[in-house]
């Protein structure tokens, strides 16, 4: 059983603590970054607040690119500046970089077959899992406050991308604003 308390650990992060915090992500990490990262950036290290976390990774999902990356980069940004973001990048994207180039190789030598197909379905399952169980820890908070707008938000969100299959981009232009606007009008 975790818990979303912050450990007693600092909360201000050196270059070397961001390199290894990331390395220790990335490879742990198989088939699913995000549970591992909120779990080491949250529960484990302290650096984030589960609420800092969950704005964190919703301002790194609407940038350009891949969410880990833009979080990695976003948090040593934050701690270290440049350097720091280099850090955690560096951290995120090595070994990972490495083990995904020897597993195409390996692959291009065996290719596709019943055994293969069948291991990469079941990792492509047990990584939904985790998306799933993550997802409602990112929610938690939000149900916890009683958020409605947020609540609104995430399920018009869902609808819109998982049930309809609008562009993602497209929905993103038009439910950010809404956000902004929501939260400003109706201020707690």
């Amino acid at each position: 059983m975790t818990s979303d308390a912050a450990p007693a650990a600092p909360t201000n992060p050196g270059l070397g603590a961001l390199f290894v915090g990331f390395l220790t992500i990335s490879i742990q990490a198989f088939g699913g970054v995000l549970p591992w990262a909120r779990r080491v950036i949250v529960e484990r290290r302290g650096w984030l607040s589960p609420a800092e976390f969950t704005d964190m990774l919703s301002l790194c999902q609407f940038l350009p690119g891949p969410n880990m990356i833009n979080l990695a980069v976003a948090l040593g940004v934050r701690f270290r500046g440049i350097p720091g973001a280099i850090a955690a990048f560096a951290g995120l994207i090595g070994v990972p970089m490495v083990i995904v180039l020897l597993l195409v190789t390996l692959y291009e030598g065996i290719g596709p077959s019943p055994a293969v197909d069948d291991t990469l379905g079941a990792i492509a399952a047990a990584a939904a899992g985790l998306m799933i169980a993550t997802t409602a820890k990112i929610a938690e908070p939000f149900f916890r406050a009683r958020d409605w707008r947020a609540i609104l938000i995430a399920a018009i969100g869902f609808l819109a991308v998982g049930i309809f299959r609008w562009p993602l981009l497209w929905v993103l232009f038009v439910l950010a604003p809404l956000g902004v606007a929501a939260y400003w009008r109706w201020r707690r």
